[in-house]
């Protein structure tokens, strides 16, 4: 069984089943971004990567802005110091969330996207209630199958599903892992990552179309090999400036 024909019927699934809520979150993206707001963009453990995917990269513009926090997505020394035990043990503390976001005056015009596998963990859970509490619709892209299959471990009773108002399902099986091989009792070869990011292109294209249709387009990242060293530099700055004064504007500048 290879990987690739698995992966295959995720986006095939993706396809078939997802176009209505990634328009509802290119939708609110493009609301937000045009308004000169954020989306705040937020997962732990792996849901990192689709994070870093939105922006910063080619292909991508101001408006998406990552909430990456190290102690939760640092995880390339696996043991000792800044170990996987530690981030798994800290994405599953309440209370966390609160104070990430006190670090932000979160606006009506911003609007919070929140991956997360399971949906089960809390931090992206609160991180979704701090959200809405504040006014900022919430989109959760998670594996429904996941989700569903398993007890709530937060002590609301509640999931990442429950408090988002548009929901992607990642289309990923209970476990992620997409192969199972003859002899070996355990599948191999997660499938979330990939799903996640085909979700966020889809949505950083649909955005796009968006803003360009209402005249909002920010700059775009755009390789030096595509619109020559010159205007690729140019692109780069305006964007870096753009982000700077947007994320400028939602750090916290006085007590609550």
């Amino acid at each position: 069984m290879r990987w690739t024909d698995q992966a295959r019927r995720i986006l095939d699934a993706l396809d078939s089943t997802q176009q209505d809520p990634i328009e509802q979150a290119s939708q609110i993206a493009a609301r937000s971004i045009g308004a000169g707001g954020l989306v705040h963009a937020f997962g732990t453990g792996h849901s990192r990567i689709p994070i870093e995917e939105l922006f910063p990269r080619y292909g991508s513009y101001p408006g998406f802005s990552p909430l990456a926090e190290l102690s939760m997505t640092f995880h390339t020394q696996v043991v000792g110091a800044n170990g996987q035990r530690q981030a798994m043990f800290i994405e599953r503390m309440e209370g966390l969330a609160d104070v990430i976001l006190a670090n932000f005056q979160l606006r009506p015009q911003d609007s919070m996207i929140i991956f997360s596998a399971t949906g089960l963990n809390a931090v992206p859970i609160e991180m979704a209630i701090g959200a809405r509490k504040a006014g900022l619709p919430v989109i959760a892209v998670t594996s429904l199958a996941a989700t569903n299959a398993a007890e709530a471990r937060h002590s609301s009773g509640t999931k990442l599903c429950d408090h988002a108002d548009v929901v992607i399902d990642l289309c990923t099986p209970v476990g992620d892992a997409l192969c199972e091989i003859p002899g070996l009792d355990t599948p191999v070869g997660p499938g979330s990552t990939l799903a996640a990011v085909a979700i966020v292109n889809n949505i950083k294209v649909r955005t796009a179309e968006l803003l360009v249709a209402a005249g909002r387009m920010p700059a775009v990242l755009t390789s030096g090999q595509l619109v020559g060293s010159e205007r690729s530099t140019a692109m780069f700055e305006d964007a870096y400036l753009d982000h700077a004064a947007r994320a400028a504007a939602v750090l916290r500048k006085k007590a609550l």
